[in-house]
């Protein structure tokens, strides 16, 4: 088997500094090769995390290791590794605002090190991965310019078709399905509790993962958590022929209507939202599922109740038939105030630079807005406290990927939507044992909670797998962890979720 010299990382001692106590953690910041035909095609970077087991057990092995990623797809792990999971943390403001400049780490008081180790994974093309070096390439990174990715990106900075052969979705989960197992078998973790994590289209990942590391791979999970997931993609967003996904978006639209004042109602966000829920499964999809044939005093009625629950005008509600893009609440709820929405936390607000312009030309503040603090945090992270030494740029979320990406395998007509709901169900139904947590932040109009309430209620899961799987939400929005209320919260709970899987 030929292999080319590997990408050097590092090991390092820490320590954990939290108001429970302190806790020593090793950091080793590494390449794993991936293979075909026992040939190297792909160098996965990691960062993993092992401390010293809480309860005195002699053997490590035998502490919970929780493979963790995000999404995209074309994310990086970093907003899950510096933003709620990892031993150090980005600052925000306590409502989970974004604090001037310049970015702020600190030890993280809500680090699932005390109950886990944490190996975080940065699929091919995001963070540091990048595909096998050609045979003519240098092997190391000493004579590639600052940026420049070893066989993997061209002058122009675009990848080349080593890479983009993983950005599919059986050869992304196949690749993470490797990793897993080559991890596990290096580092003698095979007799450990596994769980898997994964944020957006990282929880789309883990549902998948859920049946295709115990039925390709034999690795056993103790638990599966999907954070902000997207699940199937045929909820985000409806057209005039699907209805699920206005349905599923209107209690997110009025947890944040309550959130910004525009609701008469003395119910907080969450009681609110729950009121919305029951509202689009009784009221709203049955009427859109009527179309034309509807009458017209029942239409006026239903997108009236619609317009209060949401806060915003009722000719504006019947003008759109009740199906409400998640752009034009954005850009309606405070327009009187020359305001938008994120549209990844409506919480969050921005000044409309074009509010004289029929639609919205500005930026998403929750998207394009964070960036700074994630760059920041994990760069200086890896490089100065963690000590990777490379070139490399960190690539946090790569639109080249997202671009890229296949969604329905080859030699499939092309057509629908993909989806993992099923996957997730035959995972459950492999293992009995397996805990499943599903959480979303309740102002995410993105990937909104009731999408993953109403697949629940859809699922059909046997009684005695019910009990399996949980549900739970918190204020803020797509990365509600941000939030310093809301991200101890989940600590805690999460604490719990590891004792009942373990």
């Amino acid at each position: 088997m030929s292999d080319t010299p590997k990408r050097q990382g590092n090991t390092t001692e820490h320590l954990l500094n939290t108001p429970h106590g302190s806790q020593p953690y090793t950091a080793s910041a590494q390449w794993q090769t991936l293979y075909e035909n026992d040939q190297p095609v792909a160098e996965l970077f990691y960062v993993a995390y092992t401390g010293g087991d809480p309860n005195g057990d002699p053997d490590p092995a035998q502490r919970p290791i929780t493979f963790v990623f995000n999404g995209g797809p074309g994310a990086a792990s970093a907003y899950l590794h510096v933003g709620a999971l990892g031993p150090r943390r980005v600052v925000f403001n306590p409502d989970g605002s974004l604090p001037r400049p310049p970015v702020q780490v600190t030890d993280n008081a809500e680090s699932w090190l005390s109950f886990s180790d944490l190996v975080f994974i940065d699929p091919l093309g995001t963070g540091f991965s990048r595909a096998q070096a050609n045979e003519k390439s240098d092997a190391s990174d000493d004579n590639k310019s600052p940026g420049s990715a070893k066989g993997n990106d061209k002058p122009d900075g675009k990848p080349d078709e080593k890479s983009k052969k993983f950005w599919a979705v059986e050869r992304d989960l196949n690749a993470l399905g490797e990793f897993i197992q080559g991890y596990l078998s290096a580092h003698h973790r095979w007799l450990s509790p596994v769980f898997i994590a994964g944020e957006s289209y990282g929880g789309f990942r883990v549902a998948k993962l859920a049946r295709k590391l115990q039925q390709d791979y034999g690795v056993g999970l103790c638990g599966a958590i999907l954070i902000s997931p997207v699940m199937e993609f045929m909820l985000l967003g409806g057209n005039d022929y699907s209805l699920s996904g206005w349905a599923t978006v209107i209690p997110s639209m009025a947890a944040t209507a309550v959130y910004h004042g525009q609701v008469a109602t003395d119910d907080n966000p969450a009681a609110h939202g729950a009121k919305a829920a029951d509202f689009a499964r009784k009221t709203l999809i049955p009427l859109l599922a009527l179309g034309s044939t509807a009458a017209a005093a029942d239409q006026q009625r239903v997108f009236g109740e619609l317009a209060e629950l949401i806060g915003l005008p009722a000719e504006l509600v019947q003008r759109h038939r009740g199906r409400i893009d998640i752009t034009v609440f954005a850009r309606e709820l405070l327009r009187h105030q020359q305001k938008i929405l994120g549209l990844y936390d409506g919480s969050v607000t921005a000044i409309d630079p074009f509010p004289d312009r029929l639609l919205s030309e500005g930026t998403d503040p929750t998207l394009e807005g964070i960036d700074r603090m994630f760059t920041g945090a994990i760069n200086s992270h890896l490089r100065s406290t963690l000590g990777v030494n490379t070139t490399l740029t960190y690539n946090l979320l790569s639109f080249e990927v997202f671009k890229a990406w296949e969604f329905l395998p080859e030699g499939e007509y092309r057509q629908g939507f993909a989806g993992s709901v099923d996957d997730l169900r035959v995972g459950m139904a492999l293992n009995p044992y397996l805990q499943v947590y599903i959480t979303h932040g309740i102002y995410d109009l993105v990937t909104p909670y009731f999408s993953s309430e109403h697949l629940k209620d859809l699922m059909n899961l046997n009684p005695e797998l019910r009990h399996n799987l949980t549900l739970r939400h918190f204020q803020g929005g797509h990365m509600f962890y941000t939030w310093d209320e809301s991200r101890r919260l989940w600590f805690e709970d999460m604490r719990r979720f590891y004792q009942r899987a373990t």
